[in-house]
């Protein structure tokens, strides 16, 4: 098995999964054990020479001109854990949680912060046994670091704080005695180096951007059974079009829709209809979809830069070089967080279109999708909830990072916002997770009204697969059943599963010329 080392590997989201999912193992090889332990020796050279330096020997923010005894030093550190565990709220996800260990494990592991390598390799010791801290979901403002997450995420390192041991949150004291640690004596600089950090956005950032691929694949399948329901045409997914606007993305999204129509039947039925166009929803899926592939692309871009950045303040590059800088400053991730919010919202805002589209009783399809209505409403309400969740993004779409609230007596006058970004990222995933589901229970019920008709390998495999969760409706039942099935083959990956691996056996090239930028590494 691969293993990853902390401090020298480069890492990319689809490597932080595999981590997560126990399917690539952390290391701190020799390598970055010695550019650790040299990092620690030039903080400790600092100490020893009373050299004035932010965090080491000084207090915090606005106290930055307040020099600290060295007796006092290790008090100081373990205080700045305490006074910044402040966060309130629910948990945050455990894979968040873990996430945030992992990075900042990478990050330290570089060996510019002055931490003691005991310090690393107990939080990967925790982190190996699957013991998670408790990290409260607010209050982080995306500047100078996450401070209140990181503080309460290694507030068991001192004996403090509660650990989930898998099943549920404990006092980490409980731990201990049952493990047999002892808390650790924090040194010079090792407080401040662990909470200085963008880890809380970048986990946040790195679940939003796993959540939104599946979420971009899944619509385009999805979009073309609304196609096929309505009998769309795919002339507007030529290739020869989309060269003579040459995006990436909606070159990428047309290729997939070619290939999901392929050899349709659907489509060979009506080529003689004398239907001159689709509505927007139809026919501009490449530049729509294509648009949100564009801002998914600029955030992973972004993102796997801050993977592997030193995000900690000061950096220590030599002991007669310390610098107190702006590397935890948020904006660089809020700011594409923000544009990626956007652009879930808007493979929402059209689907909920399609959804509509599908109800209305054209070209052939039965009024609200139903034979029989009066008595029956159909699918007249699961649109509904659709379009109830399309409005809440959109209230979600204003932007964090357009705010900024001074903090630390006007030290730190200008914040990023970005941990609420990357909240608000995932609060919209959760959404169109549900906005595509009720999309995917329509077109499947127009689908079945194409039948003995067939569609292309792929569609009828993925209508195959929504029909062994979900029956076709003939009169009313509660509906919401069936969008929490939906939502499930939708989130766990199924329903993309279940197209690439039709592609892949029926030979169908669904890649396409841009897959490599727009796959997840």
């Amino acid at each position: 098995m691969t293993v990853f080392k902390l401090g020298i590997d480069r890492l990319t989201v689809g490597q932080l999964n595999r981590i997560l999912n126990k399917d690539m193992p952390l290391v701190i090889d020799e390598a970055a054990v010695s550019k650790v332990q040299k990092s620690k020796s030039q903080v400790d050279e600092i100490v020893n020479a009373e050299k004035v330096v932010y965090g080491i020997n000084t207090g915090f923010g606005p106290l930055c001109t307040t020099i600290i005894s060295p007796s006092d030093t290790q008090l100081l550190q373990e205080n700045i854990l305490r006074s910044h565990s402040v966060g309130v709220g629910e948990a945050v996800p455990v894979e968040v949680a873990r996430a945030m260990m992992i990075t900042k494990l990478h990050a330290l592991c570089q060996g510019y912060s002055g931490i003691s390598l005991e310090v690393l390799e107990r939080i990967l010791w925790l982190f190996d046994h699957d013991y998670t801290p408790f990290v409260p979901i607010q209050g982080s403002v995306g500047a100078s670091g996450d401070l209140a997450p990181l503080a309460h995420l290694f507030l068991p390192l001192i004996g403090l704080g509660k650990l989930n041991n898998g099943q549920d949150y404990v006092d980490t004291a409980e731990i201990c005695q049952k493990e047999g640690l002892k808390p650790l004596k924090l040194e010079a600089k090792e407080g401040l180096a662990l909470i200085n950090g963008t880890q809380f956005i970048v986990a946040y950032a790195s679940m939003g951007v796993s959540r939104m691929h599946n979420l971009l694949e899944a619509a385009d399948i999805i979009g073309a059974m609304s196609l096929e329901g309505i009998l769309g045409s795919e002339a507007p997914f030529d290739p020869d079009l989309h060269s003579l606007r040459p995006f990436s993305g909606a070159q990428h999204v047309a290729h997939r829709l070619k290939k999901l129509l392929e050899h349709s039947e659907m489509v060979a039925s009506h080529e003689d209809c004398g239907r001159v166009q689709d509505p927007y929803s139809i026919r501009c899926m490449p530049q729509v979809h294509g648009a949100s592939r564009h801002a998914w692309l600029h955030l992973v871009e972004m993102l796997e830069t801050e993977l592997n950045a030193v995000t900690d303040n000061p950096v220590i590059l030599s002991t007669e070089k310390t610098i107190s800088g702006g590397n935890f400053h948020g904006q660089l991730l809020a700011l594409p967080l923000d544009y990626a919010t956007l652009a879930a919202a808007e493979l929402g805002n059209i689907s909920d279109r399609r959804s509509y589209l599908l109800i209305e009783g054209n070209a052939g399809l039965p009024r609200l999708l139903m034979t029989h209505t009066g008595i029956n409403s159909g699918f007249m309400i699961p649109q509904y909830t659709s379009a109830a969740l399309v409005s809440e993004n959109k209230s979600l779409c204003f932007p964090a990072s357009a705010d900024s609230i001074p903090t630390s007596l006007g030290q730190e006058d200008h914040v990023s916002m970005g941990s609420i970004s990357g909240r608000k990222l995932n609060q919209v995933l959760d959404n169109l997770e549900n906005i595509l589901a009720v999309e995917l229970v329509s077109a499947a019920q127009a689908f079945d009204y194409r039948k003995p008709m067939k569609s292309g390998p792929i569609l009828d495999a993925c209508h195959e697969l929504v029909r062994e969760a979900i029956d076709h409706a003939e009169e009313d039942r509660v509906f919401a059943h069936d969008i929490t099935k939906a939502a499930e083959l939708i989130k766990k990956g199924r329903l993309v599963t279940c197209a690439d691996a039709t592609a892949k056996k029926e030979n169908i090239d669904f890649k396409g010329p841009h897959y490599e930028l727009y796959r997840l590494h």
